[in-house]
C-alpha cells in the first residue's frame, strides 16, 4: 500500500518498478537512469502490508481478548508506517513524473477499485451495487487520503513549522464532525509531513545497535500493553477515523488521548523501521508489490467473512491459522504473475492517454 508507488528512497527502481507515492508499489515499465531502490524501505513496505492483511483478517474475530490486543498494537503503527514512507517518497518526487504517478498510481486505481469492491459485494454477497467516488469502500480510502496528502505537499514545503502545524490540525480535526475519509486524512497528516522532512541520515540513526535494542524492547512491550488496554481503550482511536464526540469524549480529553495515540504511533513506527532489515533479504523483492497486495487482499477477506468461514476460527488455534493464512495471502498476492495480470488496474500505463 504506503508508493515507491503507499509503501525506495523516493526513486524509481532499476528492476522495472516505479514509485506511485502511496507507500505501496506497483510495477510500471522500466526507466533509464533510475537510481537503485532502497532495500530498507522495500522491506518496511512489505512487512507493513503483511500487517495490514493480518489486521483485516483479524477483524471478524473481534471480541477475542488476545486478538483484540494484537489488533490494537498493530493498528497503532502499521498505517503510520505507510503514510510516513509516502511522505518520504513525496519529498523526492518532482514535476511531470510526480503528476503522472499521481494520476496513474493513485487516482485511476482508486476509481477502478472503488467500483470493483461494490461489484464484488453484489456478486458474492448479493448486495445492492452502489458506486460513489466520494465514499471510499473498505481499503480504497487510503488512495483517496493519499491523493489529499500529495496535493497538500506544496503547502507543507512553504510553511515554517510543517510538523507542528500538521499535528495541530490533526488534534483540531477531532473537535469537528467530518466525513470519515477527511478525518482520517487530517489525523494521519502529521506522519506524511514528518516523512517529507526525513532524510536518509535520519533513517541511518535508527540502525544503530543501541536504538535497535530499544526498538525491540518497545515492540515486545506493545502487545503486552495492548493486552492491558484493549478492554479499557476503544480501538477506534487507532483507526484514526472518528471525531471526539463519536468516541464519547469531550474536546479536552479527546485532544489528550489523540496526542497520546499519535505519540505512541510515532514511537512504534520508529521502532518498526529500526528493526526492519536494511539489506537485501528474501522478501525485499516484494516491496515493489505492496500496492497490489493492499488493493487485492480485501476481496479474499470479505469473501471469507461473507461465506461464514470465521465461525470456525473463533479460538486461539483458529486465530493462529487465520494469521498464517493472512501471511500466505500477502506472499501469494506479491507474486510477479499477479502484477502482470492486474497491472491494468493497479498500475495502468495509459500510454494511449498520456504523453
Amino acid at each position: 500500500m504506503t508508493a515507491s508507488t503507499g509503501t525506495g528512497t523516493g526513486t524509481t527502481g532499476t528492476t522495472g518498478t516505479a514509485t506511485t507515492g502511496t507507500g505501496t508499489t506497483a510495477t510500471p515499465p522500466p526507466t533509464t537512469g533510475a537510481r537503485p531502490r532502497d532495500p530498507h524501505l522495500d522491506n518496511a513496505r512489505f512487512l507493513a502490508v503483511v500487517l495490514v492483511v493480518a489486521g483485516h483478517a483479524w477483524a471478524p474475530l473481534a471480541g477475542m481478548g488476545a486478538v483484540d490486543a494484537m489488533h490494537l498494537a498493530v493498528y497503532t503503527f502499521h498505517l503510520p508506517v505507510f503514510v510516513l514512507i509516502s511522505g518520504y517518497l513525496e519529498a523526492n518526487s518532482s514535476g511531470r513524473d510526480r503528476a503522472r504517478r499521481l494520476f496513474t498510481g493513485v487516482l485511476v486505481p482508486y476509481l477502478i477499485f472503488e467500483a470493483a469492491y461494490p461489484a464484488w459485494a453484489a456478486l458474492v454477497a448479493g448486495r445492492h451495487f452502489s458506486w460513489s467516488p466520494f465514499e471510499p469502500y473498505y481499503v480504497t480510502w487510503f488512495l483517496l487520503a493519499l491523493l489529499c496528502w500529495r496535493l497538500s505537499a506544496p503547502v507543507w514545503r512553504l510553511v515554517r513549522w510543517p510538523v507542528p502545524i500538521a499535528v495541530a490540525v490533526a488534534l483540531a480535526a477531532g473537535a469537528v464532525a467530518l466525513p470519515e475519509i477527511l478525518q482520517r486524512a487530517l489525523v494521519l497528516m502529521p506522519f506524511f509531513v514528518l516523512g517529507m522532512r526525513l532524510r536518509a541520515e535520519h533513517l541511518t540513526v535508527l540502525r544503530r545497535p543501541a536504538v535497535r535494542v530499544a526498538a525491540a524492547a518497545l515492540l515486545l512491550l506493545a502487545p503486552v500493553a495492548a493486552l492491558f488496554l484493549e478492554s479499557r481503550v476503544d480501538a477506534e482511536w487507532v483507526h484514526w477515523r472518528a471525531d471526539f464526540a463519536g468516541l464519547g469524549q469531550g474536546v479536552p480529553l479527546g485532544v489528550a488521548v489523540r496526542a497520546a495515540a499519535l505519540a505512541a504511533a510515532t514511537l512504534l513506527t520508529a521502532a518498526f523501521l529500526a528493526l526492519v532489515p536494511s539489506r537485501h533479504v528474501w522478501f525485499t523483492r516484494y516491496g515493489s508489490a505492496t500496492l497490489q497486495v493492499y488493493l487485492l487482499h480485501g476481496f479474499v477477506v470479505l469473501a471469507a467473512t461473507w461465506a461464514g468461514w470465521y465461525t470456525y476460527a473463533r479460538s486461539i488455534p483458529g486465530a493462529v491459522i487465520v494469521t498464517v493464512a493472512a501471511v500466505g495471502l500477502a506472499l501469494l498476492l506479491a507474486r510477479p504473475i499477479v502484477a502482470r495480470v492486474t497491472r491494468w488496474a493497479v498500475a495502468p500505463r495509459l500510454t494511449w492517454l498520456l504523453r
